[in-house]
């Protein structure tokens, strides 16, 4: 199938720095996109990659699960290691899970974990359902665009398979066992009212990291899709902020060299 306009994956040279953005379940890179440019943009290596089965039709996601996921990201990390001296890795809702995944495996080839509303389980009672009902019902309805910003649309599907769901479910149980083995920085930044996390997945994830270096941002102005929504610079801004506190010097102004070139949608 072809890929819907805007969710190409995004890839930009720079110095070597590098930051890894994992975009969210059912969503795409265009979620993240933004923040990709700004970051670009700073001189900084960028890599946005699509994960399989996303950007075409919800049909082809419920062909594929959390280990063609999460292959994808840790295929990149692997990439950028290769070509960087530091590598970051970022991500938004489930994207959010793959980082902190990346960031538990690899130890110090992580210099640093940057997540928004980042998702640790699924919710509901059709949770539980989920082993049984995937086998009755296809799909049910979409998560996409959780945006307080009027006009704004994130590109994502409108309806969500649901035996990929039920893989996302086992891949956050992976996840959270995997969370004491996080020991880089962290920065989470999270929304009080997003209508897709609760606010007790970013409590849960807080809790069981062994980061000593942690910083919590409240998004005070934003729903879920935050780096599309109304506090999106203040992401962009915290984000730089955090890699050149770490990094120094690896984040450069607009127009001061080190531009580096850029591939993808």
């Amino acid at each position: 199938m072809p890929l819907q306009s805007g969710a190409e994956p995004f890839r930009h040279e720079g110095g070597e720095t590098a930051v890894l953005l994992c975009h969210g379940f059912t969503g795409s890179p265009q979620s993240l996109r933004p923040w990709a440019g700004h970051l670009a943009e700073r001189g900084l290596t960028v890599s946005l990659p699509l994960l399989p089965g996303h950007g075409t039709r919800w049909q082809d996601l419920g062909v594929t699960g959390w280990q063609d996921w999460y292959a994808e990201v840790d295929r990149e990390l692997r990439l950028l290691r290769d070509r960087c001296a530091r590598v970051f890795v970022a991500g938004l809702s489930m994207g959010g899970a793959l980082a902190l995944r990346l960031a538990a495996r690899h130890g110090d080839a992580v210099s640093g974990v940057m997540v928004v509303n980042p998702a640790n389980k699924v919710h509901g009672v059709a949770a539980h359902a989920l082993p049984v009902l995937r086998h009755l019902v296809p799909a049910t309805k979409g998560i996409a665009s959780d945006i307080a910003k009027p006009v704004t649309r994130e590109l994502g599907y409108d309806r969500v398979p649901l035996h990929a769901a039920h893989s996302l479910r086992n891949f956050f149980r992976l996840v959270d066992r995997e969370l004491p083995q996080v020991t880089q920085p962290l920065l989470l930044m999270r929304s009080p009212q997003d209508h897709v996390v609760p606010p007790v997945d970013s409590a849960r994830i807080l809790s069981r990291v062994s980061s000593v270096d942690v910083t919590e941002i409240l998004l005070e102005q934003s729903y879920h899709v935050a780096t599309l929504d109304y506090d999106a610079e203040l992401i962009f801004r915290e984000g730089a902020a955090f890699i050149g506190r770490l990094a120094p010097g690896a984040v450069s102004e607009p127009g001061h060299g080190n531009e580096g070139t850029t591939a993808g949608g």
